[in-house]
């Protein structure tokens, strides 16, 4: 769909250029029109959801739909900006329209309160980028399936407390383009020595270079085989966050919530029977994931929402507007240490 975007509507109005002239200034006329011929989806409207759905409105798709079947709670908004504090017992994606509107009044923003999974496959083929938050395994997996297959992008994400991770499937043939210094060769006619005949390189000039980016699906990536002998061989370089990721998708998955601060207690056991079960099927052992773990992944906390959620508006700005090498194919965020990592899982 992105290919079609650019055959549209060429034209930038004044005003949008007004608006958009530092973006433009940085990536580009051409980025910025892909940019503004998007649709977007984003499933889930809590701490993550609104630092992502801020991230694209200002930097100016066409259309984003704000996707969210949850009631407000006191909760759900400790790290949610657009939701007012008097709004409890509202829609979450609703109670965020009017903030989010009032960002950028040149996209058109829209709420949606239906549940996710009661969505047919049709209505999701009409954007041009999906961004999954908070969602289920099956969903993720599924929704993903049917997107890619579209040449449509798909984003997921989540937040656990101090931790916060977020997956991108591009497609198997990712085009985007790239500024690089430019390296002047020197002319075969020069004779003044061999310094001369080195390649140098401008930092005043740049080129952009075409390039292309390939990734696999979210269940590729989910179910990897730690038992072959080059999975073993990178089991100490695995950033422990992607196995916190199984470990609280399982979690998703049984009880059909997150881990809850009110039944501490109770989940935190839990966590670690399922810490052991999953883990033990990979393959790997448990203690990869030591048990301190379920101290720092209950709830979301505001700081790795926004640290997170500023990765996931980049990569998905990114992949819409064709410009710069994307995330591949994970980052994952640890705000005990302060620090972030990208890394590839799956099929290479």
């Amino acid at each position: 769909m992105i290919d079609m975007i650019e055959k549209e509507d060429n034209v930038i109005s004044e005003e949008e250029a007004a608006q958009y002239d530092r973006q433009i200034r940085l990536w580009g006329l051409e980025a910025q029109k892909r940019l503004r011929g998007s649709r977007v989806l984003l499933v889930g409207l809590r701490g993550l959801g609104a630092e992502v759905a801020k991230n694209l409105i200002l930097a100016g798709v066409k259309g984003l739909t704000l996707l969210d079947h949850e009631q407000v709670t006191e909760e759900s908004r400790r790290a949610q900006f657009l939701i007012p504090v008097d709004a409890d017992g509202q829609n979450q994606a609703q109670a965020s329209l009017e903030r989010a509107q009032f960002l950028n009044p040149m996209v058109e923003v829209k709420a949606d309160t239906d549940q996710v999974e009661s969505k047919s496959d049709d209505f999701f083929l009409q954007f041009d980028a999906v961004c999954l938050t908070g969602c289920s395994r099956d969903l993720m997996v599924r929704v993903d399936q049917l997107c890619v297959s579209k040449n449509i992008k798909v984003f997921c994400g989540d937040i656990f407390g101090y931790h916060g991770y977020m997956f991108s499937d591009l497609g198997q043939e990712h085009h985007y383009v790239e500024e690089k210094t430019k390296v002047v060769k020197p002319s075969e006619q020069s004779n003044d020595g061999p310094e001369v005949k080195k390649p140098k390189i401008d930092l005043n000039e740049t080129t952009m270079v075409k390039k292309t980016a390939s990734f696999c699906s979210l269940k590729e990536a989910l179910e990897i085989d730690w038992t072959s002998d080059e999975s073993k061989a990178r089991l100490k370089r695995t950033p422990p966050e992607y196995f916190l990721l199984q470990v609280l998708l399982k979690f998703r998955t049984d009880k059909g919530r997150n881990p809850d601060p009110c039944s501490f207690a109770e989940d935190s056991r839990l966590l670690l029977q399922i810490r052991d079960d999953v883990l033990e099927a990979m393959g790997v052992n448990p203690e990869l994931l030591p048990d301190s773990f379920v101290s720092y992944c209950f709830s979301e906390m505001a700081p790795v929402c926004a640290v997170v959620g500023g990765v996931l508006g980049q990569e998905i700005v990114k992949a819409l507007s064709q410009r710069d090498a994307p995330h591949r194919n994970f980052f994952f965020f640890d705000g005990l240490k302060g620090s972030g990592v990208v890394d590839y899982f799956g099929a290479k």
